[in-house]
C-alpha cells in the first residue's frame, strides 16, 4: 500500500467511540463493505471514502475461472480507482448454502485446483501480495477417517497454492474462523492455523489474524498477536458482539493496534465489519 489512512468521513454512531490506529495501514474489505454498489463500482467508492487499498472474497460466485472479461473488468476497477489490491480470497464455495471454503474438501478438489491459477493470475497482474485459502468445514465431524482424508487433502492444496503463489510474489493465508459462528469449520484458532502452516512447510503460507473470530472463541488477543508474529501475514477487524466496527463493541483496539506497531507490524488491517448502515457504508468510518 502506498500510504496509512489518516482522516475520514464521520460516522452515524453518536456513540461510537474514536479509536486511535497507530499508523496502521487499513484498507477496507469490499465483500462486506459498500455491497450496497455493483461490484466494479465498489473500489472507487473505497477511494473517495479515504482509503487507498482494498481487499476482496473471491468476485465470482461459482465461478473457479472467470471469462477474461470478467477478470479484465476487475482488474480495470481496482486500476481505475487508484487502489492496491491487498488480498484475495481463493473460491469459497456456496457461502448462502454454508459452505466456508474448498481447501479442505474432497468433492470439490477439481475446482478449487482450477482456482489456484485464476487467482494467481490475478494477484500478479494486480500486485496483491495475499490469497487468502478458506478451510472449509468438516462434512462429517463423526468421522474421524474422513476429517484425516480432509486434513491431507487441504496440505496437498495448500502446497500447490504456495507454489503457485511464489511465482508472483505472493502468501497464502490461513485463517483461523471461530466455531460459535461456524460449529462445522476446525480450524477455529491461532494455535490450530499455526499447526497447519508448520504442516504445510512452505514459507510464503502465513497466518491471517482476524481479531473478530479470535475474540469470540475467547482468545487473549494480545498474547496471540505476540506468540504468532512471525507467521502474521495480514490482520481483519471487527468488533464483538454483532461483527460491527471498531468501537460498537467490547474489544479495546487501541492497544491492539499499538502492539502491532510496536512489534514492527507493515502489514495491512482489512476493515471486515458489518456497516451500521447497509445502505450508506461511507457512514461507518466514524470511529477513526
Amino acid at each position: 500500500m502506498r500510504g496509512t489512512l489518516h482522516c475520514l468521513r464521520a460516522g452515524s454512531r453518536a456513540t461510537l467511540r474514536f479509536v486511535r490506529t497507530y499508523g496502521q495501514k487499513l484498507d477496507v474489505n469490499c465483500s462486506i463493505l459498500f455491497t450496497e454498489l455493483p461490484l466494479l463500482q465498489r473500489p472507487a467508492a473505497a477511494r473517495k471514502a479515504g482509503f487507498e487499498a482494498v481487499e476482496f472474497w473471491w468476485p465470482w460466485d461459482g465461478k473457479p475461472e472467470p471469462p477474461d472479461r470478467e477478470a479484465d473488468a476487475f482488474v480495470a476497477a481496482i486500476a481505475d480507482a487508484g487502489v492496491d489490491l491487498v488480498s484475495l480470497n481463493f473460491i469459497t464455495g456456496d457461502i448462502a448454502a454454508g459452505e466456508r471454503g474448498l481447501l479442505s474438501v474432497p468433492h470439490a478438489k477439481a475446482e478449487f485446483r482450477r482456482n489456484i491459477p485464476a487467482a494467481v493470475a490475478l494477484a500478479g497482474r494486480l500486485g496483491c501480495a495475499n490469497l487468502n485459502a478458506p478451510y472449509g468445514n468438516r462434512i462429517d465431524p463423526s468421522d474421524e477417517r474422513l476429517a484425516r482424508e480432509q486434513d491431507d487433502l487441504a496440505i496437498e492444496n495448500l502446497r500447490l497454492a504456495a507454489d503457485a503463489a511464489a511465482t508472483v510474489g505472493a502468501a497464502i493465508l490461513i485463517e483461523p474462523i471461530n466455531s460459535v459462528d461456524l460449529p462445522l469449520f476446525p480450524i477455529d484458532t491461532s494455535a490450530k492455523a499455526a499447526a497447519v502452516i508448520e504442516k504445510s512447510q512452505r514459507v510464503n503460507v502465513r497466518m491471517l489474524a482476524d481479531l473478530y473470530h479470535l475474540a469470540m472463541m475467547s482468545e487473549d488477543l494480545s498474547d496471540a498477536l505476540s506468540r504468532y508474529a512471525p507467521l502474521i501475514g495480514h490482520v481483519q477487524v471487527a468488533d464483538v458482539p454483532g461483527r460491527g466496527a471498531p468501537g460498537t463493541g467490547t474489544l479495546d483496539f487501541e492497544p491492539l493496534f499499538a502492539q502491532l506497531a510496536g512489534q514492527g507490524y507493515t502489514g495491512g488491517i482489512g476493515l471486515e465489519y458489518i456497516p451500521d448502515d447497509m445502505r450508506d457504508s461511507s457512514t461507518s468510518f466514524g470511529w477513526l
